[in-house]
């Protein structure tokens, strides 16, 4: 499913249904991994974010999950944004709108938010990581209280073996790796699925990297883009802030832990599950854009994907990887 019947004047009365104020014409886009968000200014002078979920990819009571859960994240004052409510005085953040041409129609579940704006944050000094550190032990603090029962458990057994089954029957796999590929992500799966054997899970943020993170000067840092929200180890949104593998970035976490734990105990016996994230990550990656890969936009952004240099390049990845994960455990 896909985004080509999305049109942004079909956006735009999107938008306008939610704030009851017709837009300025104006669409910028701004970009996604996965859904299409659009800015859009109205002619009241407000400024407002409209995101847009790929149709397939999360139910609705998966998106009002996260909903819920960024909404009590700004309710304790974390620098978080929250989707806006209706006007008709139901109090609804998750709305669908239907798009058509001819025969073909498609209906897109969406949410508008006000725009916040910022800089990306880059992190030169040791007080920067413990600020990072600091702002992801306040949200588990608060997200720990929460749900998430539509969300995508993050264990190799959950997630990533269905993202490997979800390859196999797409069909996406070149065939001259095909067989390797399938070999290496079955070993992987086996290998590293006991490390995850009574790890406390919990409602993360799950793409915590610091394209996430606005630095809003005086205003402090923002947390964006709870899209791939899930349940999973703590350590899940420490690892993506790191500049390197763990081995190299050994005083960057002490110091994001440093800061996480003024908030929130943490578990350091999963410092060992970062290695193995990475690699769960690189599957993941393959499976949602196997997903995308008849989209008009995403065939334009990445024309190599699928092909047969781009598959055995993929399969050296993951044996690279892999050979990390073994030896950190030998």
């Amino acid at each position: 499913m896909s985004f080509d019947l999305l049109t942004p004047y079909v956006a735009a009365q999107a938008v306008e249904s939610v704030i009851a104020t017709p837009v300025d014409g104006a669409l910028t886009g701004y970009p996604s991994y996965v859904n299409r968000v659009y800015g859009f200014g109205a002619e009241d002078g407000g400024q407002y974010v409209a995101k847009f979920y790929r149709p397939g990819r999360w139910s609705w009571q998966a998106i009002e999950e996260e909903h819920r859960l960024v909404a009590a994240c700004a309710a304790e004052e974390l620098p978080v944004v929250a989707p806006l409510a209706d006007g008709d005085g139901e109090g609804d953040t998750l709305h669908a709108v239907t798009a058509a041409d001819g025969e073909a129609e498609q209906e897109y579940l969406f949410a508008v938010y006000p725009k916040r704006g910022g800089r990306n944050f880059d992190a030169d000094r040791d007080q920067d990581w413990l600020r990072i550190g600091a702002l992801v032990g306040r949200l588990h603090a608060v997200m720990a209280a929460g749900a998430a029962t539509h969300r995508l458990t993050c264990t190799p057994r959950a997630a990533t073996a269905r993202f490997i089954a979800d390859l196999a029957q797409a069909g996406v796999v070149a065939p001259d790796a095909a067989d390797e590929f399938f070999d290496l992500a079955g070993r992987a799966v086996e290998l590293i699925a006991p490390l995850f054997k009574g790890v406390a899970l919990q409602p993360v943020h799950g793409d915590c990297h610091r394209g996430n993170i606005l630095d809003r000067a005086a205003g402090g840092l923002l947390l964006i883009d709870f899209d791939d929200l899930m349940v999973g180890p703590a350590v899940q949104d420490l690892w993506l802030l790191l500049p390197g593998r763990v081995n190299d970035s050994r005083r960057e976490l002490e110091l994001l832990l440093e800061g996480y734990e003024q908030f929130r105990p943490f578990d350091r016996r999963t410092v060992r599950l970062i290695e193995p994230l990475r690699l769960m990550r690189m599957i993941y990656y393959l499976a949602w854009s196997a997903l995308q890969r008849h989209d008009a936009g995403f065939r334009a952004s990445f024309p190599p994907w699928g092909g047969a240099a781009f598959w055995a390049q993929e399969v050296e990845d993951l044996r690279t990887q892999l050979d990390v994960i073994e030896a950190g455990l030998a």
